[in-house]
C-alpha cells in the first residue's frame, strides 16, 4: 500500500496537531503549471478556528515567488524515510530545475488542483495566505489559513501520532545536514 492510499482527512479543528511537535516541513507551491518545494524548519500552528499556521519563507526563494503569485501553499510533514530528499530540497534552487523530478519526489493532489502534496510524508496541510504585507516583507513571515488537512493513517489517527516504525518518524533539523527523529511518546497523568 502506498502512502497516497493511506491518506485520510484530518478534522480542521485538530489540524494543529500535525505541526504541534515542531517537525521540519516541505513547503510546496504551484503557479501556472510551475511548481516547487523547499525545506522549512520554521513553521508552526497559530490558531484552531479557523486553523492558521505561520511559516518563514525567504524572499529570495522560487517557492516564495510562486506563493506570492498564487496565494497558496502546502505544508508537507516528511518522515525519516525521505530525509535525503528533504535535505536536498533545502539545498538547491527550483528556478532552473524541477526539484520533484531531479530528487525523485512523487506527488499527489489534494483539494487544490495543481498544488503538489509530497508522497512519503506523515501529514499535509493545504494553506491559503492571509495577506500581511508588513510581516511578509519585513520578517519573511507568512500567515495562512489551513483549508484542508490529511495524514497517513498508519502514523496519525484519531487526532494522535503513533510512530510504530523508525522510518515513519517525523524529522527535526538541527544544522549542517543533521536531523533527529521524533522520539518516543509518553503520557503524564495529572
Amino acid at each position: 500500500m502506498t502512502t497516497a492510499t493511506r491518506v485520510q482527512p484530518v478534522d480542521l479543528a485538530k489540524a494543529y496537531r500535525l505541526l504541534n511537535h515542531g517537525p521540519v516541513t516541505l513547503v510546496s507551491s504551484a503557479l501556472h503549471g510551475q511548481r516547487n518545494l523547499m525545506a522549512a524548519s520554521w513553521a508552526m500552528p497559530l490558531d484552531f478556528d479557523p486553523p492558521k499556521v505561520a511559516v518563514v519563507i525567504d524572499r529570495n526563494t522560487y517557492t516564495r515567488e510562486l506563493i506570492e503569485g498564487s496565494g497558496l501553499f502546502a505544508l508537507n510533514i516528511p518522515t525519516r524515510a525521505i530525509a535525503t530528499q528533504v535535505l536536498a530540497a533545502g539545498s538547491c534552487s527550483g528556478r532552473t530545475q524541477d526539484k520533484f523530478a531531479t530528487l525523485g519526489i512523487e506527488t499527489f493532489v489534494g483539494n487544490t488542483e495543481g498544488l503538489p502534496l509530497v508522497i512519503g510524508c506523515a501529514g499535509w496541510l493545504e494553506c491559503r495566505v492571509l495577506p500581511e504585507s508588513h510581516n511578509q516583507q519585513r520578517y519573511d513571515l507568512f500567515i495562512a489559513e489551513v483549508t484542508a488537512a490529511w495524514a497517513d493513517s498508519d502514523i496519525f489517527s484519531n487526532g494522535h501520532w503513533h510512530f510504530d516504525q523508525e522510518q515513519q518518524h517525523t524529522l527535526h533539523y538541527m544544522a549542517g545536514g543533521e536531523f533527529f527523529a521524533t522520539g518516543e511518546a509518553f503520557k503524564v497523568m495529572p
